[in-house]
């Protein structure tokens, strides 16, 4: 007994001149490859966090979509097989969450933070949503307006009502389908794993969904031209698995949602500018940009609200999908 308790004592003793502690470890799912602007502010974020906690709290980066498609990380954070992600919304569980990419909801940066940001009411929705798929919204994430990547010179870029006769790869979410097919192109849902060899190999001519930042990080060798048209605003949002959430440390559960909400904070300052930069460095790379004059925006944007949002409205439920768009526009 004696030995024991000699044991344990030397045990203790050595746990603490070496500052070993039982620290929680989540894992953080994200798409964009390491290195990329969300990977370098996770890193920032989980150093933040870790030098909140002492150490009790740190995170494990998993980028490049390493721990599976954004669809399937979102049904393993529900069943608490993955911690958190940053990521899109997937809608494969509930449709509903097509409401986040909504095509021409917002014109402008001032109209999304408002929608899309703390009290907007896309950013109360998506928080009870996810919710009901046990899974805690921590923050959202503004990345960018949505533009088109082609292969191909762009065809009369500013009237919607002009068939393109360009077939171009759309994410499987109705609500991109719709769009692209509004816009005079011919949509063809391909994985996002593999719409980089499907420009390649020529089975599609440009890509539908991104935005300047996604497209210089997984398709600049394949863009010769980039319309910025703005078909959507694209959220990102900070989510953990609920029960992941509660099972913290009343401190660490602190520290993690205060965290969250300065990184929130942050990107709406910076995420306008950014997307300004990627934009000049897929112009540096050798694509063309084709602008749009605010008439051709304002007219496509009609266009496609016409087109589209009746058709996905009924897909999501034409009372709730509607009620939520009442709020956006009083």
């Amino acid at each position: 007994m004696m030995n024991f308790l000699k044991s344990t004592c030397i045990a203790a003793a050595l746990l603490a001149t070496t500052g070993i502690t039982n620290a929680e470890t989540l894992k953080v799912s994200h798409l964009r490859p390491q290195d990329a602007t969300i990977d370098k502010e996770l890193r920032v974020f989980a150093d933040k966090l870790k030098e909140a906690t002492g150490g009790s709290l740190e995170l494990n980066l998993f980028p490049a979509s390493a721990l599976g498609d954004y669809t399937s990380v979102q049904e393993r954070i529900s069943v608490g097989a993955i911690d958190m992600a940053v990521q899109p919304a997937a809608t494969a569980v509930d449709r509903r969450m097509q409401i986040s990419a909504f095509p021409y909801v917002a014109a402008n940066w001032e109209e999304a933070k408002k929608i899309y940001g703390p009290d907007g009411a896309i950013y109360d929705t998506m928080k009870e949503l996810y919710a009901k798929q046990d899974i805690t919204m921590l923050a959202a994430y503004p990345v960018y307006f949505g533009g088109i990547a082609l292969n191909t010179d762009a065809v009369s870029p500013g009237d919607p009502a002009t068939s393109k006769g360009i077939k171009v790869r759309v994410p499987g979410i109705k609500s991109f389908q719709l769009t692209a097919d509004a816009l005079g192109y011919i949509s063809s849902p391909i994985p996002f794993s593999e719409a980089f060899t499907a420009v390649q190999t020529g089975v599609v001519d440009g890509v539908v969904g991104s935005g300047a930042e996604g497209y210089y990080a997984s398709f600049r060798d394949v863009t010769s031209t980039y319309v910025p048209v703005n078909t959507h605003f694209e959220v990102w949002y900070m989510i953990i698995n609920s029960g992941t959430l509660a099972e913290l440390s009343e401190e660490d559960r602190a520290a993690l949602e205060k965290a969250a909400l300065e990184f929130e904070a942050k990107r709406w300052d910076t995420a306008e500018a950014d997307q300004g930069a990627f934009e000049q460095k897929l112009a540096d790379h050798g694509a063309t940009i084709v602008r749009l004059s605010d008439e051709q925006l304002a007219a496509t944007a009609e266009h496609v609200r016409a087109q589209v949002w009746p058709q996905v409205l009924e897909d999501v439920g034409q009372e709730w999908g509607q009620s939520i768009l009442d709020k956006i526009n009083n």
